[in-house]
């Protein structure tokens, strides 16, 4: 007995030495010192041509019948009138009649381009939540430190601050080595059938491999990361695929006094019950290398917990799994979220059809989904078919590319001080997606600053950017502008 204990003593003696060991040794990868930047354009104008910019109601619908082009056309003009160097100097093109692509031809031709992304539309506004707003979603109404409205987070303030950016450099002289394309599609909120692949397709066409691509995705966060008190920039690597799968089930209609054992409908919510509670599985990749980043932050619980994932990991994948968001970060999720059966109270439904919606993790694929999906429900009386185009998850960018590294200094030169840069997924979709075979990486990053509470407005209510984020994003693209082309 005693040999057995002192056995046990000395395993756990090693236990806790390699848990220290890896604790003391898991430190962030090294990142540049930089200099703060900042552009000298005066604050008070860049949010009064941001605050004109949103009061065109650029909506995209999910019913292209009630797509309105005039608003677009009409933004569009504004665009040439607020940047005369940038539609006078770039080469300009309307792509199929709303979205643009401008061309800023470099000095060396050798050198593989970059491309700048946003989109001109925006979600609308619920009938029901316009009395919420603290001013009009589309007034542009400059107020308390922030410019108000629908847009300034998604996505209109990357658009204007890529072309503020574009344009002060043009009045200085600037010329780049490196071709730079500037991508502005008119439909990104509802898929960017139209407007992104198009584009793409076109650049292709005339062969071009850019070197990296920019768009929206993750931000500036603060007081969102547990345990990590400083700023973090979240950038993109990779973003989740997108599914819509319609389960259907057909039955014998008649009056609900003498139901069959199963109803369609009761069959239907049978299945959307099994996918709900057998989740796929989870992979810690992705969490473990944003972590790792920010080791130096971290209280030294948390950072013995993911220096030693060949031990914890069960441990982590159960605490992540009861917060939605780093839920979504380790697994491919699924979201009953239509529904419909029957149309009287005491009349047995004909059919019952329910529509589950999937964000697919790198790794997994839409076929994958569709064939667990099949193997879960386990009843040929449920009928799986996905809906419009799916599309399966980005590949994951490289974090050691020259682009990504102009990335990160550009983001460390004009973010607010003692932020720290950290790759992660999106969870989201957004228009990089389409540019992914003509780009040697994609990476999705926007400068503005958001809290937990400032989370929730985008396509929420009361979107809002503060003055100083805006021209903080002004900096930023003028930076990496600059940073990606060799000196």
């Amino acid at each position: 007995m005693k040999r057995l204990l002192a056995a046990v003593a000395i395993a756990i003696l090693i236990l806790a030495g390699v848990i220290a060991v890896r604790t003391a040794t898991f430190r962030t990868p090294s990142v540049p010192r930089v200099t703060s930047k900042k552009i000298g354009a005066d604050e008070n104008q860049l949010a009064a041509r941001l605050a004109a910019a949103i009061r065109f109601r650029t909506v995209s619908t999910q019913d292209p019948a009630q797509f309105a082009g005039a608003p677009f056309r009409a933004f569009q003009q504004y665009l040439g009138e607020a940047f005369p160097a940038a539609h006078t100097r770039l080469q300009f093109e309307t792509i199929c009649e709303y979205s643009l692509l401008y061309t800023w031809p470099g000095s060396d031709p050798s050198l593989n381009p970059i491309l700048l992304i946003a989109h001109q539309d925006v979600v609308p506004v619920a009938q029901e939540t316009e009395k919420d707003w603290s001013h009009p979603a589309f007034d542009g109404v400059i107020a308390d430190g922030f410019v108000w409205g629908r847009g300034a987070l998604d996505d209109k303030s990357s658009l204007m601050a890529i072309l503020e950016a574009v344009e002060a450099l043009l009045r200085d002289g600037y010329q780049p080595k490196r071709t730079i394309y500037l991508a502005f599609g008119h439909d990104e909120e509802v898929g960017g059938s139209q407007g992104a692949p198009k584009i793409a397709e076109i650049l292709k066409n005339r062969g071009v491999h850019l070197e990296c691509a920019v768009d929206e995705g993750e931000t500036i966060v603060e007081g969102v990361v547990p345990g990590v008190s400083v700023p973090v920039a979240v950038v993109g690597l990779a973003e989740k695929g997108y599914l819509s799968l319609e389960l259907s089930v057909e039955g014998r209609g008649g009056h609900s006094a003498t139901p069959p054992k199963n109803t369609a409908l009761g069959i239907l919510a049978r299945a959307i019950t099994r996918i709900e509670n057998h989740p796929f599985p989870a992979h810690l990749e992705c969490a473990t290398q944003f972590f790792r980043h920010l080791a130096p932050q971290m209280p030294v619980l948390e950072r013995a917990v993911f220096a030693n994932l060949w031990l914890t990991a069960p441990l982590v994948k159960r605490i992540f799994a009861n917060d939605p968001t780093m839920n979504a970060a380790i697994r491919t999720t699924s979201a009953a979220t239509l529904c419909n059966a029957g149309v009287k109270e005491n009349v047995l439904p004909n059919s019952a059809v329910a529509v589950i919606n999937f964000r697919i993790m790198p790794g997994d694929t839409v076929e994958s989904v569709i064939e667990r999906v099949n193997t879960i429900v386990n009843d040929e009386r449920v009928h799986a078919k996905p809906l419009a185009a799916p599309n399966g998850p980005s590949r994951v960018s490289d974090l050691n590319a020259p682009s990504y590294a102009a990335l990160v200094k550009s983001i460390l030169e004009t973010a607010p001080p003692d932020t720290v840069a950290a790759p992660f997924m999106v969870l989201g979709a957004s228009d990089s997606r389409h540019y992914e075979s003509i780009a040697d990486n994609v990476y999705r990053f926007l400068p503005i600053r958001m809290s937990k509470e400032d989370l929730d407005r985008i396509h929420g209510t009361n979107e809002r950017i503060a003055v100083n984020d805006y021209a903080r994003m002004v900096s930023f693209y003028t930076q990496l502008i600059r940073n990606s082309n060799p000196s």
